[in-house]
């Protein structure tokens, strides 16, 4: 039998280059070879967009069709929403009983984000339990793998952690979920940090040709060299970062020479990005107008997806309970 793979993205508007290169260009690829179970997580949304949730169903179907534009196929993999799968919050309470705050306190992933996020905002109990509602989206449906960037590795460790831990406290029921991590390069937003809708520093998948040139000609480039004869480093170079995800290793070393010997100027090297970026997106543009057409698709997909998840986790979900004796006379 195929390896059972799950992955989940909040649904926080349209998609990003970060998204797809991080992860989603990864999640068409294992469609190929794996069992496949991608959700959009829309309780994880409330992690930090609790306070206004009048777009969560806007949101929802402009991922899903971002998801089809990029090749991801119902076909050939399980598309659903998160919060459809009612066995989840039962497992997340039953997980959270095992946990101290200071296992959840020291996630890398909760620290970053009390420093560059509003604190208000972030310092609930509902984005502290997030590695929680995670391991339970994982566990609920007995993934082997899932796909995940470099700042989500902590949160898969501690979701390891969550079934040994229960499977030595109850019965042996969930496997330890191993990561694949993505081979793509880091994602520089146009501020030099990571690309991140919470930062404001993205380039949409679906954005005009023109407004990706705006984009890229604003970014970040090596603060040492001013003028355009003055040799570049682009180790620091947020351009060369993103260069990495659309040149061969080849060109990327030309590049590379040419910057440091003032071969090329930093106005060169965004134009020669931004055409590499738009010709890269071309497809997905068409197809995403196309699918722009038939909006029923959105419910179509999740409700058959819910349906066929929804058995799988009713079925781990008695197996906990049982091994945790809840309800047992």
């Amino acid at each position: 039998m195929k390896n059972r793979v799950v992955s989940g993205y909040r649904p926080t508007g349209r998609l990003h280059l970060g998204h797809f290169h991080g992860n989603l260009k990864n999640m068409v690829s294992l469609q190929e070879s794996h069992d496949c179970y991608f959700f959009i997580a829309d309780w994880h949304a409330l992690t930090t967009d609790y306070r206004d949730t009048s777009k969560l169903a806007k949101y929802t179907s402009e991922m899903m069709i971002d998801w089809l534009a990029a090749g991801l196929d119902p076909d050939k993999c399980t598309i659903y929403r998160q919060s459809d799968i009612t066995s989840i919050p039962e497992l997340v309470l039953y997980f959270g009983m095992t946990l101290s705050l200071g296992e959840l306190e020291r996630c890398p992933t909760y620290k970053e984000q009390l420093r560059e996020l509003d604190s208000r905002v972030v310092n609930t109990y509902g984005f502290l339990g997030y590695p929680v509602l995670m391991a339970a989206d994982i566990l609920i449906v007995g993934a082997e793998l899932v796909p995940v960037g470099e700042d989500q590795v902590p949160h898969l460790e501690l979701t390891r952690e969550i079934a040994r831990r229960f499977n030595s406290l109850y019965d042996g029921i969930f496997p330890e979920p191993q990561p694949i991590l993505s081979k793509a390069p880091r994602i520089p937003g146009t501020d030099g940090r990571k690309m991140s809708k919470s930062y404001g520093n993205y380039i949409q998948l679906d954005e005009e040709p023109g407004e990706i040139l705006k984009k890229i000609n604003k970014m970040i480039t090596d603060p040492a060299r001013k003028r355009r004869d003055d040799k570049g480093h682009p180790e620091v170079c947020s351009v060369f970062q993103l260069h990495g995800a659309y040149l061969p290793k080849e060109k990327l070393d030309e590049v590379d020479g040419l910057c440091r010997e003032a071969g090329i100027g930093c106005t060169e090297c965004k134009k020669m990005l931004a055409e590499n970026v738009n010709e890269s997106l071309a497809g997905f543009r068409e197809e995403r107008k196309r699918l722009e057409k038939r909006p029923e698709i959105v419910g179509d997909i999740l409700r058959e997806g819910s349906l066929k998840v929804n058995e799988i986790a009713s079925g781990y979900l008695a197996e906990a309970r049982n091994a945790m004796r809840i309800g047992a006379l």
